[in-house]
């Protein structure tokens, strides 16, 4: 029950935040509208033909030469193992740090890698509530203590428990290096808008606000003319921290 306690909190926070990104970027609404078509083709480049074990071998033979590490990620990718393409792209761009393109396919990567984990930390979550159902209906206080627990149910709500902690951790994570990759991008294009409309989402869905209030408004001022600029204009009136009220003069 300890541990059910303070990962509640948890699951309050993340469950807002990713209905608030959902509910304005329109993601999953199946419409194409919104600015889901911002964040389309984060994916340049698409290699094949290379096989993991050639790529392996090719970055063994010459560990300082980033091709190795990009048919690496491309075999991977073709393989569709996430971790595997991330850490070879990882490697890539510390090699070759300039490659936007490179930058963008990792976020991308990360980005399917979080939404992944953030699937299986609901999924966790429902397990977890399934584990102990009596203990949602059970009366607290000294009468809940005079009812006892259920050893059973105890015993598979504190594994359930140690999988959402884990989970929720890595979708924290997760998502904080997709801002980071993004971040990269901006940094190496600092006047392209798609720049900065994938920073301010990837840092709206990590929790940083003040990050992601930043990056929509210079999309929005090198982007002027955009059909969803009312909507980021409400998700910056959203995210900003509320104004403090001025003290009032002492008498």
């Amino acid at each position: 029950m300890r541990l059910r306690r303070q990962a509640k909190p948890m699951y309050v926070i993340l469950a807002v935040l990713f209905a608030l990104t959902f509910a304005f970027l329109g993601v999953g609404s199946g419409s194409g509208g919104g600015l889901d078509q911002l964040f389309q083709g984060l994916n340049p480049f698409h290699h094949s033909g290379t096989s993991v074990s050639a790529a392996q071998k090719e970055v063994k033979a010459h560990p300082n030469n980033p091709k190795g590490f990009r048919d690496l990620a491309s075999a991977y990718e073709a393989k569709t193992d996430r971790a595997g393409a991330i850490s070879a792209l990882q490697s890539y761009t510390t090699l070759k740090p300039n490659d936007v393109a490179a930058w963008n396919e990792l976020a991308g990567q990360q980005q399917a890698q979080a939404d992944q984990y953030l699937t299986d930390y609901r999924n966790a979550y429902q397990i977890r509530q399934d584990a102990a159902p009596s203990q949602l209906l059970q009366p607290t206080g000294k009468l809940g203590t005079a009812f006892g627990t259920n050893p059973l149910e105890q015993a598979a709500a504190q594994r359930a428990d140690t999988a959402v902690n884990d989970l929720s951790q890595k979708v924290q994570l997760a998502y904080a290096s997709v801002q980071s990759s993004y971040d990269q991008v901006t940094k190496l294009t600092p006047n392209q808008p798609y720049a900065w409309a994938n920073l301010a989402r990837a840092a709206q869905t990590a929790g940083d606000n003040a990050t992601a209030v930043k990056g929509y408004k210079r999309y929005l001022k090198l982007s002027p003319g955009t059909s969803v600029a009312p909507q980021i204009k409400q998700l910056i009136k959203q995210l900003s921290p509320a104004p403090t009220k001025p003290s009032k003069p002492k008498k």
